[in-house]
């Protein structure tokens, strides 16, 4: 009865979690992965399973969400003709070869590991909410050549090692080379599609000891279905809200708290 009781408060959370993901990444343009990785961490852990790959668990499951809920919000910024098409077909290979190579890496390394890159990462990430970053430039518009050929898959590889969609580095980079911020969050969806959808093609095959009931690979198809069932009714709300409100203030509270968790999390590696 008391493990009935657990596993149906986890399941409360993660429909919770889902929700809140799905929020963040039409309005914020973070990618709901950010929430998710470090929420799928805690519920796992909580409930026992903790494999030696846990993280790579947390990865897989959270990059599957984002296939669909990248999708949903490419769509729902498109009819607002939001999206930046000539964007993405620039930068789709060298994002998708990035990913590749980062899930292969992901799959070799221990979850200790892991939980210790996305912890460095996302205080990286947290702090860059919180500082007042609009009038930073690095040009005045998308690099080609030299530099998009090492930016692209750069970010499809960190954001693989995180468990992230296109978001949360895709945003900063756009709004750095003068794409205004509500094309630079509806182009980064379409970011989030190339990099998970070739991703947990390899997650899937992955096998993992320990994995928790309906795990297939390194993606758990009970968070996936709950975390999905929410993020499909919130994410269109997000981002209309992204069209109708200025983000801003909201974005230093989450990189405040987005620094709090990363920051747990180095500390359960430490110590």
């Amino acid at each position: 009865m008391e493990n009935m009781m657990l596993l149906f408060a986890m399941g409360l959370i993660l429909l919770a979690v889902g929700a809140f993901a799905g929020i963040l990444a039409g309005l914020l343009g973070v990618g709901g992965g950010i929430i998710l990785v470090p929420a799928f961490f805690y519920i796992f852990s909580a409930l026992g399973y903790d494999s030696p790959q846990l993280m790579q668990i947390c990865l897989g499951t959270s990059l599957a969400t984002i296939i669909v809920t990248s999708i949903r919000s490419v769509v729902a910024h498109d009819r607002k003709g939001a999206v930046d098409w000539a964007i993405l077909k620039g930068w789709v290979v060298g994002i998708a070869v990035g990913a590749l190579i980062g899930v292969f890496t992901a799959s070799s390394l221990r979850s200790d590991v892991l939980q210790a890159i996305f912890g460095g990462l996302a205080a990286v990430v947290g702090l860059y909410m919180i500082v007042d970053q609009s009038h930073w430039r690095l040009g005045n518009r998308m690099p080609v050549g030299v530099t998009r050929a090492v930016l692209s898959p750069m970010m499809g590889f960190l954001s693989v090692l995180m468990g992230i969609g296109g978001g949360t580095f895709g945003v900063p980079t756009m709004t750095l080379y003068n794409v205004p911020i509500h094309r630079a969050v509806a182009t980064a969806a379409g970011f989030g599609v190339i990099i998970a959808v070739p991703s947990v093609a390899v997650f899937l095959l992955i096998e993992i000891e320990n994995a928790p009931p309906m795990t297939i690979g390194a993606v758990n198809l009970v968070a996936f279905a709950l975390v999905i069932a929410m993020t499909l009714i919130t994410a269109p709300y997000g981002a209309v809200l992204a069209h109708r409100t200025n983000p801003q203030p909201l974005k230093k509270i989450f990189g405040i708290f987005l620094t709090l968790v990363a920051l747990n999390m180095l500390r359960q590696v430490i110590f």
